[in-house]
């Protein structure tokens, strides 16, 4: 496991009048933060449980940390993926050497190929995010972020399947310190955010978001308790913020971030008025994305730092 480092920027600390600090998840290993929850349950398995084999459903990431996970602990892996998962994923699960099922992300039912292959094959099942062993491993980036700085006022933390969101939750309130953790959602796939107005976990139609890691229809049973606790809130972003905060992590952090990593930096570009006074952290959570398509954003958001109104506000 890498310890990530953290990332700051001189230009955006002045005009926003406060320290952020990056925790740059896109350079740990398989390029995501998933290899932590994934390293933690495939370790928490017995040996013949990993001997017969492990099976996970995934947007991708999850899939590429099984896939490391199961060379290094010796286990068989099958990765349920959609069909229209990014290639750039695809390729890397392949050559960890797991086996793909595919899937219509549109009608196709994840959950029920998984446990079907589980029941048949006997597989054990390591999901994405609703796990103990998942939520702790994810955990260990807040963690190693307040272990570097406790003073941290809040942190901003992307919500798909919500294991992320709820070990930050965990591992902040394990501080003498309060320091608030936010959710941050893409308005077209805001599951968790209309789960907590509710009060219970509801489900939304499939939606199509640039943020494919976080196309979630409803939060995990586990994971929708621990943030429905512990979460300060919720902020949901439109997809142009998110395309627009690829693009800042990249002119100002010198750092490349996926859609869904760089979903947390799109909350705070959004909601930096309404965040605690103090130093905020920001989750970047994975930065496995096509070089065109990472280009293609990078080229369309080139000018429009200047025109939005929360992204103009770093740079007047």
């Amino acid at each position: 496991m890498a310890r990530t480092p953290l990332l700051t920027s001189a230009l955006v600390d002045d005009r926003l009048g406060r320290e952020i600090v990056v925790k740059a998840e896109n350079m740990q290993l398989t390029g995501s933060f998933k290899v932590r929850g994934a390293f933690n349950a495939v370790a928490a398995l017995t040996p013949g449980a990993r001997g017969a084999g492990i099976v996970g459903a995934s947007s991708g990431n999850h899939g590429l940390a099984l896939a490391l996970a199961g060379r290094r602990f010796g286990a068989p892996v099958t990765v349920v993926i959609p069909a229209d998962a990014p290639e750039t994923k695809v390729q890397g699960i392949k050559a960890l050497g797991a086996r793909i099922v595919t899937y219509d992300r549109t009608t196709g039912r994840r959950d029920e190929i998984v446990h079907g292959l589980s029941r048949r094959e006997g597989l054990s099942v390591v999901p994405s995010s609703d796990s103990h062993p998942v939520i702790a491993g994810a955990g260990t980036a807040a963690w190693e972020m307040l272990r570097e700085r406790p003073d941290l006022s809040a942190i901003l933390v992307a919500v798909g399947g919500g294991g992320l969101a709820a070990g930050t939750c965990l591992a902040a309130t394990d501080r003498e310190t309060t320091i608030r953790v936010y959710g941050v959602e893409p308005e077209a796939a805001d599951d968790t955010h209309r789960s907590l107005l509710a009060r219970r976990r509801v489900e939304i139609p499939v939606r199509a978001t640039i943020a494919d890691g976080l196309g979630h229809t409803r939060p995990g049973a586990l994971t929708f308790e621990i943030n429905r606790r512990l979460l300060a809130g919720v902020v949901t972003v439109p997809e142009e913020l998110i395309a627009d905060a690829m693009a800042f992590l990249w002119r100002h952090y010198r750092t490349t971030a996926e859609p869904s990593g760089a979903v947390a930096f799109a909350g705070l570009l959004h909601a930096a008025h309404r965040l605690p006074p103090g130093p905020i952290g920001v989750i970047l959570s994975g930065g496995n994305v096509d070089w065109r398509r990472f280009r293609a954003v990078i080229d369309t958001t080139a000018n429009r730092e200047d025109h939005h109104p929360h992204a103009a506000a770093l740079l007047r």
